[in-house]
């Protein structure tokens, strides 16, 4: 072989393995190219995820409100949160059952009561947020069964209560709705609404697991 065509040769030698490194190059930074883009296509995604998630939970909030029936409650004057001692006399209160006022220390249990739980535990109950279901002992056993059952939740407290004068009485804090029942049948929709709407709505935001001092 003369001293052109080995010349020759090793030209073509360094071209061709200079063109293969340009191409594993070329591949590397397509490699590192794909990596970034399959990233930054996760990180949008999970933005995105976010975002509609964020959105379904405020149009599901929103449009909850919005089938919700009428609201039958009325807003009535806080009287006072003043603490008394047990068996204390204090002013009357205004609505009955009452939605505020003079109230012992200690809070009623939630629990479902076949009793009346003197009002002045269940107000300490309204101050920290929950709804009183109040019914009238003569509705039926099968009305009885569904407040049970259904309406037994959590910031809930639900007894009986032959003071009322209807036959259930929905309360929170500052707010009563109270109502007798058309054929013996409990309006499911409206006990609901009341509650969503007006749970922890007292002026102490307090959580069910601290209500330690309980009565009964």
């Amino acid at each position: 072989m003369s001293e052109l065509q080995k010349e020759d040769s090793g030209q073509n030698s360094y071209e061709s393995k200079r063109a293969l490194r340009e191409a594993e190059e070329a591949a590397r930074e397509r490699r590192v190219a794909t990596r970034k883009t399959a990233r930054r296509l996760i990180w949008i995604g999970g933005v995105l995820v976010i975002v509609f998630g964020a959105v379904w939970l405020f149009r599901a909030g929103g449009s909850g409100e919005e089938n919700a029936g009428p609201d039958m409650s009325r807003v009535v004057e806080i009287q006072s949160r003043d603490h008394i001692s047990l068996g204390a006399e204090h002013p009357a209160y205004t609505t009955n059952p009452p939605t505020s006022g003079p109230h012992y220390g200690q809070t009623a249990r939630r629990d479902f009561y076949t009793e009346s739980v003197p009002d002045e535990y269940i107000i300490h109950n309204l101050e920290h947020g929950d709804i009183w279901i109040s019914y009238h002992p003569r509705i039926s056993d099968e009305a009885k069964e569904v407040l049970k059952k259904k309406f037994l939740l959590p910031k809930v407290i639900v007894t009986a209560r032959s003071a009322n004068d209807t036959d259930i009485a929905l309360v929170s804090w500052g707010r009563i709705d109270s109502f007798n029942l058309e054929e013996e049948a409990l309006p499911e929709g409206r006990i609901k609404d009341f509650i969503k709407r007006y749970r922890d709505k007292g002026p102490e935001q307090v959580p069910a697991a601290m209500d330690r001092n309980t009565f009964n």
